[in-house]
């Protein structure tokens, strides 16, 4: 589950850039953006990135390879089973101004994955992602951040890590292969 805000598309790039196409486990992305830019940014992603990103829409299923980002004025939750998992799109209230905001897809996340599912928050102005994180980590969970010399905005990355929940801190051109390891080191451990 990844979150991101101000500087959010270049990271998504370097990010996604950072990880083998496909990625053996499905990506699900909030980015804090008006849902005219949210479809060109997935199309930009996936030419970018060889991932096949594309916009989620309720129902699709959660499946390995996929990169999915929450559209516009709708927060992406999780629901069903590990094994049958699939979006829910919904108009509940913004969360910290923002929907889609962050906190509804990492809880929803961490309450169907449980330990095996992985944060990662990316730069950003606020605090969202924060009680997301917390989630993530009482389910067993694990939330790495970007780190602040790479960051546009240290804002939401800077608050999980000073709430002590993040695993661990990396620049934007290391992160891609730190969550490679994270997610090879889960699958190997289970």
């Amino acid at each position: 589950m990844v979150g991101s805000s101000t500087g959010g598309p270049q990271a998504l790039a370097t990010l996604l850039g950072g990880l083998a196409a496909p990625f053996p486990l499905p990506v699900l992305v909030a980015q804090h953006m008006p849902g005219p830019f949210l479809k060109p940014l997935a199309q930009r992603l996936g030419a970018e990135t060889g991932h096949d990103v594309r916009l989620a829409t309720h129902g699709t299923p959660i499946e390995p390879g996929h990169v999915l980002l929450a559209p516009g004025d709708r927060h992406m939750t999780v629901r069903g089973t590990p094994r049958r998992a699939s979006v829910a799109l919904r108009a509940s209230p913004p969360e910290h101004y923002c929907r889609p905001a962050v906190d509804p897809l990492m809880r929803s996340a961490a309450a169907v994955f449980g330990a095996a599912t992985l944060g990662v928050v990316l730069t950003g102005m606020g605090t969202d992602a924060t009680a997301g994180s917390r989630a993530i980590v009482a389910a067993g969970g694990r939330v790495v951040v970007q780190d602040e010399a790479t960051s546009v905005v240290w804002g939401m990355p800077g608050a999980v890590a000073r709430a002590g929940l993040a695993a661990a801190t990396v620049p934007i051109a290391d992160l891609g292969a730190t969550v490679a390891a994270l997610c090879r080191d889960r699958v190997a451990g289970q």
